[in-house]
């Protein structure tokens, strides 16, 4: 079972397939997991199984602990290329994220020009004025859609409490483009069905969601670490290899991990 629990508030620099160096901003408890999805490919493990103990850390205790690893990091080196948010679970959830992300600009802007901010959302709070305006001001505004398909997303990125994939779906649309899609493809089993959203059934409907949606890009990858569902397995670099070709025939920038 995945046990990948992040320091908070800063983790890193960690090499990320599709961002680089990227070091890692984490809103979240240090001992624990706060997520308002519970997916079956996390690597953080099951919400369940890590019951966080201590508090989240504050927008004071984000912004100086960040400062000194950028005062550090512009003598020691590396250089980052994203400053990422990221870690134990969702960090929009937290209740300063808008003030947070406006001092990480600022600390970006001191130290490292060049830098990407970067943040890794399910989306789950898109909706909040608050949360939408932080994330029209960051760089890489990473919203998660692993499919359209309710049923799917019920069972594999199981969230927690009221999920309307519609209704997200079209506040994605509110940031006329200023988004990346990411989403997870990948095989297996998981309590005796399958998990395979690699197919037509899957893709085609997913695809022109992305269209309407518009994004500039859209980041596809499938499994890379330990998930705390057994019977999970890798899609294949030839399907998301075709996959990635169906988007960028449609006009928007792909990229693939595998």
């Amino acid at each position: 079972m995945s046990t990948k629990i992040y320091p908070s508030p800063i983790f890193g620099p960690v090499h990320s397939r599709r961002l680089g160096v990227s070091l890692g901003i984490n809103l979240l408890p240090a001992d624990g997991k706060v997520c308002s999805f519970d997916c079956i490919y996390c690597e953080c493990g099951f919400n369940a199984d890590h019951r966080p103990t201590m508090k989240m850390p504050t927008r004071e205790q984000v912004a100086e602990a960040l400062e000194e690893r950028l005062k550090d990091m512009s003598v020691n080196g590396p250089a980052p290329d994203v400053l990422t948010f990221a870690g134990n679970g969702e960090p929009t959830c937290h209740p300063q994220f808008a003030e947070i992300i406006g001092d990480t600009i600022q600390l970006r802007d001191k130290y490292f020009t060049k830098a990407k901010i970067s943040v890794l959302t399910n989306s789950t709070f898109i909706h909040r004025p608050a949360v939408h305006e932080a994330l029209l001001r960051v760089d890489n505004n990473i919203l998660k859609l692993d499919t359209i398909n309710p049923n799917y997303i019920s069972a594999i990125d199981r969230p927690v409490g009221s999920y309307d994939v519609n209704n997200v779906i079209e506040h994605m649309k509110a940031f006329n483009g200023h988004a990346i899609i990411q989403t997870m493809f990948m095989k297996g089993e998981y309590m005796g069905k399958s998990v395979d959203n690699t197919g037509e059934e899957y893709v085609a409907p997913w695809l022109e969601t992305v269209k309407a949606i518009a994004p500039q890009s859209v980041m596809i990858y499938t499994i890379d670490r330990e998930t705390p569902a057994s019977g999970l397995l890798k899609a294949s670099p030839a399907e998301l290899d075709a996959i990635r070709d169906r988007v960028i025939a449609a006009g928007i920038p792909c990229s693939a991990s595998y």
